[in-house]
């Protein structure tokens, strides 16, 4: 299982929610099969349904 805290650590030098995006689809498109929101990410640009879109994100893999 994945955490976004995992993909936010490994990859400081993300500055905003859209790069966190594009980090997240990577990770699931090279084979994590499920994603678990263990932290709110505190990027100045983090929408209010900033799950929402991160699970949007992940499961549009295929």
């Amino acid at each position: 299982m994945l955490h976004l805290s995992q993909i936010m650590i490994s990859n400081q030098e993300i500055q905003t929610f859209d790069e966190l995006k594009s980090a997240v689809k990577t990770f699931a498109e090279n084979g994590e099969m499920y994603l678990r929101f263990d932290v709110k990410p505190a990027y100045p640009d983090t929408p209010a349904d900033w799950e929402d879109q991160l699970e949007a994100t992940f499961n549009s893999r295929y």
